[in-house]
């Protein structure tokens, strides 16, 4: 169970960027040596893949400014992003299509973009600290964090570049399905991604599952607060 500090939700001036790492320097003190840290983008969007990122950074290295992906502006996030790339001794990702979420539903979606994530790491991991519960099937020796971008350095690390990484897939994909503002929304549910589908109707990057999509493609099932 993750234990937080009271208080804690964003990095901060006269924040201890060790706290950060204090996970980590824990188990490395357990005997591990090549520790992920493991997140995903693009759980909760109606269009597009989930992202997952896993990110090994050398034991000494903290970047400052690297949080949780949803606190940073664009700007700054994709110039972190580039710095843990630089930084990394390994970075995984993992991509699975729309296809494939409705098929699985968005859980076992999001747990093969992590394995997929880790499984790409050169040198492998010995351990990972990841976002959220413990994933089944992982492959990899784990604890999950809740909240762990919010807590966990590498945690923070790799959710930004899973969250860049999505969005760049987002901006080719609107190229491809002009018209639906991907590039804007990055395939979330704003009003004017839900007004895009009732216009121009269902394109195939949608994920078909989730109910703005599934009540799009059976009008019937529209309800009054669709209208």
């Amino acid at each position: 169970m993750s234990r937080r500090r009271p208080g804690i939700q964003r990095a901060s001036p006269d924040f201890d960027p060790r706290y950060l790492r204090a996970r980590e320097l824990r188990l490395l003190e357990l005997g591990y040596r090549v520790i992920a840290g493991v997140d995903e983008a693009g759980r909760g969007a109606l269009a597009g893949p989930v992202v997952a990122a896993a990110v090994v950074l050398p034991h000494d290295r903290v970047i400052p400014g690297v949080q949780d992906s949803k606190a940073i502006p664009p700007a700054l996030r994709s110039a972190l992003c580039a710095e843990i790339l630089s930084a990394a001794d390994a970075v995984g990702i993992g991509i699975v299509d729309p296809a494939d979420i409705d098929a699985l539903n968005i859980l076992r979606a999001t747990h093969r973009a992590m394995a997929q994530a880790l499984a790409a790491l050169d040198p492998s991991p010995d351990f990972a600290l990841v976002d959220g519960h413990p994933v089944k099937g992982l492959g990899v020796k784990h604890e999950g964090i809740v909240k762990g971008d919010q807590e966990v350095h590498l945690i923070a690390a790799a959710s930004i570049v899973a969250k860049v990484t999505r969005d760049n897939l987002m901006v080719e994909l609107d190229a491809q399905h002009p018209g639906y503002g991907f590039a804007d929304h990055k395939g979330y549910g704003t009003r004017p991604h839900r007004e895009a589908i009732r216009r121009l109707g269902v394109c195939p990057i949608h994920r078909r599952s989730f109910a703005p999509v599934a009540r799009a493609l059976h009008p019937v099932l529209l309800t009054v607060d669709d209208e």
